[in-house]
């Protein structure tokens, strides 16, 4: 397995912390007028979910786990569990709603997304850069509403709210970042 400098930590990465798997959710890097740098890292623990913080000094090597990846597409979703589908050979995964987190709010049927395996179990997902969804609700723009910038909420098909242009109505699909949840441009 590959190591890494506690200096070099970004987000997404999986390491290998006091044993178990942890997925680094937040880096912060730190370098104070006396002493040396360091980075303060969140960190999720794959298996149990539970998450801290903890600071690593620069030089400190850290170990890096090998997460092949694999394209799949979302199937559905309940209480518990996100399914995915292998378009190739038609197999299908299904992944703990609480590795998926906020990211099931992007997720409509037929999106392709890069699913993280550890020992052939599913632990987290990766979504692409942007997603197409489809207004549901949007209220309709006042004339001369000019408080909020000329941008209203309104309410995708996933439940997810953005803040868009004042001329977008329902029914129209829209291109919606999924790093920063902020509407991109109408869809073609």
């Amino acid at each position: 397995m590959a190591t890494v400098n506690g200096g070099n930590l970004k987000k997404g990465m999986y390491i290998d912390f006091r044993g178990a798997p942890h997925q680094v959710t937040g880096t912060q890097f730190v370098s104070p007028g006396k002493g040396s740098a360091f980075t303060r890292a969140k960190l999720r623990n794959i298996l149990t979910g539970n998450t801290l913080e903890f600071t690593f000094k620069t030089n400190e090597n850290v170990e890096v786990l090998d997460v092949p990846s694999r394209e799949l597409t979302y199937s559905y979703h309940d209480d518990d569990v996100v399914a995915f589908m292998d378009m190739r050979t038609y197999e299908q995964f299904e992944v703990k709603r609480s590795l998926v987190g906020d990211a099931i709010n992007y997720l409509t049927p037929e999106v392709k997304v890069y699913v993280m395996f550890l020992d052939d179990q599913p632990i987290g997902v990766t979504l692409p850069p942007k997603v197409k969804l489809k207004v549901t609700e949007a209220p309709e723009a006042i004339k001369g509403d000019r408080v909020t910038a000329g941008k209203k909420p309104v309410v995708m098909e996933t439940g997810l709210t953005v803040q868009a242009p004042i001329f977008i109505k329902t029914g129209e699909t829209l291109l919606v970042d999924t790093t920063t949840g902020e509407y991109v441009s109408r869809a073609n």
